[in-house]
């Protein structure tokens, strides 16, 4: 099979694209002709070694896409082959990811891609799509409530703003750095953005909430905004932390024990089974009734993996990348 591999970390020209060995499914795995694959800013950042060192002497990168089951290993209804899916935690502490024409991958991490959802649509799902879902109802749901979401404009601040709306909140405010990512995430159900670069965040928040502040906060850089959090959240807020551009993340402490905010930290990755269950139950739900929108900004084939990586580090895009395998 065609297939995206590295055998050290560094920059996209570690890269390689050529021949591999096609999987055979194991016991309850499922064989998957892939027919896209997503990809993610912890997959260059898993490559360049900056979140996580090499676990195996080779890697097929990327953990997100969606295909047709082609074949399945012993424990697996032959029902399930032709079943179009998508996959989440392709290579998440495994070495071969979605970065190819085929993997083969426990049948959980295949999920039934309902009709209307196209195969590039699916590949958008794994990371972005659980994350934003997850980010909303951890700790409690946000209906009713006032939501901020962080970098409205990005791949999970996109699929947030729509799932603020689906779960009922009362108020989605999403903060930008651009007019056309304003419009992008206004695009998506957000009542107002709010520009990072030209207003006062917390001033402009308060103002839009009545002075309440935000009682539910999609945090996608939680060390950029952590000394500002209390100046932004209601009391007794929740803030939902999935990403940050440096390890370390500061808070005032009076002032934030003083509202009693709640900073719940994590990584899409290891939802629990539960989690995971309730959240993909959700989405595929949303999918079927057809009331999820998607931001795929571009297309490119699996050839050009170092491209796309290079396209995504940029951070130039808005919406998801996906290879088309």
């Amino acid at each position: 099979m065609k297939a995206i591999w590295y055998e050290k970390n560094g920059d996209s020209s570690v890269l390689t694209f050529g021949e591999l060995p096609t999987p055979s499914p194991g016991p309850g795995e499922v064989l998957v002709r892939l027919a896209a694959s997503g990809v993610n800013p912890s997959d260059w950042k898993t490559r360049r070694g900056s979140s996580r060192p090499m676990a195996f002497p080779r890697v097929v990168p990327h953990s997100d896409g969606a295909g047709v089951i082609e074949a399945v290993g012993e424990g697996v209804p032959v029902g399930r082959i032709g079943e179009r899916v998508w996959i989440w935690n392709g290579q998440w502490k495994r070495a071969f990811g979605t970065a190819a024409e085929y993997i083969a991958l426990p049948a959980i991490q295949a999920v039934p891609l309902p009709e209307g959802t196209s195969f590039a649509e699916g590949a958008c799902l794994g990371i972005p799509a659980l994350t934003a879902l997850h980010a909303l109802v951890t700790d409690g749901s946000c209906t009713g409530q006032r939501v901020l979401v962080t970098g409205g404009a990005g791949a999970v601040g996109f699929y947030a703003i729509q799932f603020a709306r689906l779960l009922g909140a009362a108020q989605v405010i999403a903060t930008v750095s651009s007019p056309a990512k304003a419009a992008h995430a206004m695009a998506a159900g957000a009542d107002v953005c709010v520009n990072y670069r030209t207003e006062d965040v917390p001033a402009r928040v308060m103002e839009l909430t009545g002075g309440v502040g935000a009682e539910r906060i999609v945090e996608v850089d939680l060390a950029g905004n952590g000394p500002m959090i209390h100046k932004l959240a209601a009391h007794g807020a929740v803030v939902g932390a999935y990403g940050s551009n440096t390890q370390e993340a500061i808070f005032p402490f009076s002032p934030t024990i003083m509202k009693g905010i709640g900073v719940r930290f994590f990584i899409v990755y290891e939802l629990t089974p539960r989690q995971r269950a309730e959240a993909v139950g959700a989405l595929q739900s949303w999918l079927a009734r057809g009331l999820v929108r998607h931001a795929v900004a571009a297309h490119m084939p699996l050839a050009e993996c170092a491209a796309a990586h290079d396209a995504v580090e940029a951070g130039s895009l808005m919406g998801n990348l996906v290879l088309d395998c």
